[in-house]
């Protein structure tokens, strides 16, 4: 009987196709896919609904960017461009604008109160804008205009909030100079207004023709001149004419060595938003990783369990004749269609949640969203089957090996661990599309190799802690419910040692995104708060510092900024004489070409941190720097620099180098001399303060200290705290997706040992066992587990997550010492509940029913 059960004599004509669908449908109908098809669903909607929006965001910020430049390509100089450049643009079928910006005094009219303020002057030739469109209103209450068109000679358009400085009217008469223009509209939005200091101020624009009769423009005048490019309206972008414009134009620059100019790419402009939304792509691409990698434990896990429940199944196919590659085919086919339809379920759901990370963050861009593209589908489908085809068929495929002898025995042909080179052939694979979905290098190697690592170091001190197990529970002293759940982990340390790891790897992500959101929250949070300056005072003379205190105190603000603000310009690194020539980045060439702000404090400001050397209170000669501009200029610590101060030579020696939050919305500077003192050179003085409520305060410092420049940067700072809690909801919303992964990673860990735990329970049943005893004995063991899986799933998120915070997100790791114990508590508290759902029919079982199933 045993040779004709290994060896049928007559194999049957098994159609794999007809096979795969009559077993798929069974399957289906009888739950045994459902957790295989929500796991890969789970992992291809979180990356297809990231993939989906970001494909859409970059698409429209390349779209945009043109808008947001001014056009194709630009010219800036801080004196008029020769005509050569717009002569040779138009040669090329370019269109051409120029432009010039400059602070300046605006002022009202005597006979409307005759306030002045500073304000961002704008003159524009006729063409303007060449990308985009200008939005503005005839009145506050006026509906909103999209012009493709600037200012007409004779007046001026104007931000709402320097109408509401100066008490005036759309009508009324601005006066610029020594000329008086009439406001004709209100500015909504400026589609290439920027990011610079000035571009806080309120902005003014008129037709370039106006400009000379203002006679704002002197010799010394710092003025930015841009000569935009774009090509002829109504076509598409010609990039390879805009190439050759460019092309000539940097050639041009430096064959005539013309100083002062350079040429701009297409950024967004926009750098104060730039890290927050850096970060939280960064945060949403981790979610979806974490996502993924959660759902190929529970397809491992639940492929493993299917397999199990169908070894019966395959060895009595085998005994009628079915070959084992029909039954392989089978298997395959019907994993493939299970995959391919879960995959696209999964695409469908991401589609449909992308939305609302559209509807969240969409009018961060001032224009609708592109249509999305299909990568991202392409993209989900090919992460849906490699998961299936990776993690789910290794131990699926084995079925068709499972001897017929097993019908009459069944110690034989089980489940057995697939092959090293299986899992690791599957497994790059799967780990190589997550690192190309992440966008981020670092931030895939962290979060692939750190759950590499994280499963393989469970898996060792699991297995270590069952093993300990009998030695640390006696049996004549611990109760017996205790005594008989160690002996049941220690019976079986595979399972035990799979349960551990998976509910510590499911674990690991929830406690890991926890930790993370919250802390990278807090410094989004810490960098713009809700009182975070909204006035910026320059020009403050050393006399004028304690009666301006005292004005501020006066009004109820303490907490303000004040620094010396000294104009300075880098001459020489290490004795050698420097200049643009010398460098070959085009923001470095800026840098060495015109003055920065640079300052002295003994103390080290409190919104910035040493990222090298040692800040020494007092230090003679010595220097600290901003760590992205020595990056930029390619110096170091214990380098050089000499600076010229308005004529003065002042030297120094970096000893320190600064990490700075441009974003903050503080006084920040590229230098700082540590010391309290630093004569002989001409110094001022700057301010950022949060303004009061009271109406007329900003007047009253303007009339008080007539020559400060007081910059008002309230709507900036609202857009950034907007854009903040739009990104944060974004985040909480995805995480989600990993909640629900983790929670089915922890169902499929407990779930997969359900049989084996019934047979168990129905022979203590037979030999006398109550039930009150077998539910202490499988809360004991539940609780354990999830206990050991909290405490090592929370060690390894700060470890993981201390990197990640570092490496990936840049801001400081500081977790509570209580996580490990939070994390033990809740561990076992999920496990608890996991157990219960998953096994709550076990016990309910009738033992002879349990009995007749392990004896079929």
């Amino acid at each position: 009987m045993d040779r004709t059960l290994d060896a049928p004599a007559a194999r049957l004509p098994v159609s794999a196709l007809g096979l795969a669908w009559r077993q798929g449908w069974r399957d289906f109908r009888a739950g045994e896919l459902r957790l295989l098809m929500v796991a890969v669903m789970l992992a291809v909607a979180a990356l297809t609904a990231v993939g989906f929006f970001a494909s859409r965001l970059e698409a429209a910020l390349a779209r945009d960017a043109r808008a947001l430049l001014g056009g194709d390509a630009v010219v800036a100089s801080d004196q008029p461009a020769p005509p050569a450049f717009a002569d040779k643009a138009r040669a090329l079928g370019l269109r051409v604008v120029s432009s010039a910006t400059f602070p300046s005094m605006a002022r009202a009219p005597d006979d409307k109160g005759g306030e002045s303020r500073l304000v961002a002057l704008k003159a524009v030739t006729e063409g303007y804008p060449l990308r985009g469109t200008m939005r503005v209103k005839a009145g506050p209450a006026a509906a909103e205009e999209k012009l493709s068109t600037g200012p007409p000679r004779g007046g001026v358009w104007a931000d709402a909030a320097l109408l509401e400085a100066l008490q005036l009217q759309v009508g009324d008469g601005l006066m610029l100079g020594e000329q008086r223009l009439t406001i004709h509209r209100v500015i909504v939005l400026e589609p290439d207004r920027g990011a610079g200091f000035m571009s806080f101020a309120p902005r003014v624009m008129l037709h370039a023709g106006d400009l000379a009769s203002t006679g704002l423009i002197q010799p010394a005048s710092r003025v930015t001149y841009r000569l935009a490019v774009a090509a002829p309206e109504g076509r598409p972008t010609d990039e390879r004419q805009v190439r050759e414009f460019v092309r000539w134009a940097e050639a041009h620059i430096a064959e005539a060595k013309l100083r002062g100019l350079r040429t701009e790419s297409l950024e967004s402009g926009r750098p104060e938003m730039r890290q927050t939304l850096d970060r939280a792509q960064r945060f949403l691409n981790l979610v979806a990783l974490l996502a993924a990698l959660l759902s190929a434990v529970a397809v491992a896990i639940a492929a493993r369990d299917f397999a199990q429940r169908h070894l019966d199944d395959c060895a009595m196919l085998r005994v009628l004749g079915a070959p084992q590659r029909a039954i392989a085919g089978a298997y395959a086919l019907e994993f493939g269609a299970i995959g391919l339809l879960a995959s696209l379920l999964g695409v469908a759901l991401g589609f449909a949640v992308h939305f609302i990370f559209v509807r969240l963050l969409a009018n961060l861009l001032e224009a609708a969203l592109p249509a999305p593209t299909l990568a991202p589908a392409a993209f989900g489908i090919g992460v849906g089957l490699t998961l299936l085809v990776a993690f789910g068929l290794p131990p699926v495929l084995q079925l068709a090996r499972v001897p017929p002898l097993r019908v009459i025995r069944r110690d034989v042909g089980g489940v057995k661990a697939a092959s090293v080179g299986v899992l690791l052939a599957g497994s790059a694979g799967f780990a190589a599309l997550l690192v190309a979905a992440s966008s981020d290098l670092m931030l895939g190697l962290i979060a692939v190799g750190g759950f590499a690592a994280a499963i393989a170091v469970f898996a060792v001190l699991a297995w270590g802690a069952v093993m300990l197990l009998k030695r640390a529970v006696p049996e004549t002293r611990a109760p017996r419910w205790l005594v008989l759940a160690t002996r049941q982990l220690a019976a079986r340390p595979a399972f035990a040692v799979l349960q551990v790891s998976a509910l510590a790897v499911g674990l690991l992500a929830l406690v890991l995104l926890v930790l993370l959101r919250t802390d990278l929250i807090a410094a989004w949070r810490q960098a713009t708060p809700k009182d975070a300056p909204n006035r910026f005072v320059i020009n403050l003379q050393p006399e004028q510092g304690e009666p301006f205190q005292a004005m501020l105190k006066a009004a109820g603000i303490a907490r303000y900024d004040w620094y010396p603000m000294i104009r300075a310009r880098l001459v020489a690194v290490n004795g050698q004489e420097v200049g643009p020539a010398q460098y070959t980045e085009d923001r470095a060439r800026r840098l060495v070409e015109r003055e920065f702000n640079v300052s002295h404090a003994a103390a080290l400001p409190g919104h910035n941190s040493v990222s090298a050397g040692a800040w020494t209170a007092d230090e003679a000669e010595g220097l600290s720097v901003e760590e992205g501009l020595a990056q930029t200029l390619k110096i170091k610590l214990g380098d050089r620099l000499r600076f010229d101060i308005g004529g003065i030579q002042k030297e120094g020696r970096i000893t320190s180098l600064r990490k700075v939050d441009w974003g903050s919305m503080r006084v920040n500077f590229f230098v700082i001399f540590p010391q309290s003192r630093l004569d002989d050179v001409p110094i001022s003085y700057i301010s950022a303060f949060r303004a009061p409520q009271t109406p007329g305060f900003d007047s009253a410092l303007s009339r008080q200290f007539p020559n400060i420049t007081n910059v008002d940067v309230s709507v900036s700072l609202a857009q950034v705290q907007q854009v903040l809690d739009q990104v944060i909801r974004a985040v909480e919303f995805l995480f989600g997706f990993t909640l629900a992964a983790g929670l089915v990673v922890l169902f499929a860990a407990v779930a997969s040992t359900r049989e084996s735990r019934a047979r168990e329970y129905a022979v203590m049943r037979a030999v006398g066992a109550g039930s009150a005893l077998l539910r202490q004995m499988q809360r004991a063991e539940l609780l354990g587990v999830g206990a050991l899986a909290g405490l090592l799933a929370s060690i390894a998120a700060i470890t993981v997550g201390g990197v990640m915070a570092r490496q990936v997100f840049e801001f400081t790791w500081a977790p509570s010492p209580w996580v490990p114990l939070a994390g033990t508590a809740v561990g076992a508290l999920l496990a608890l509940t996991a157990g219960w759902w998953g096994l709550r029919e076990v016990l309910r079982r009738p033992v002879m029913e349990t009995l007749r199933r392990a004896a079929e």
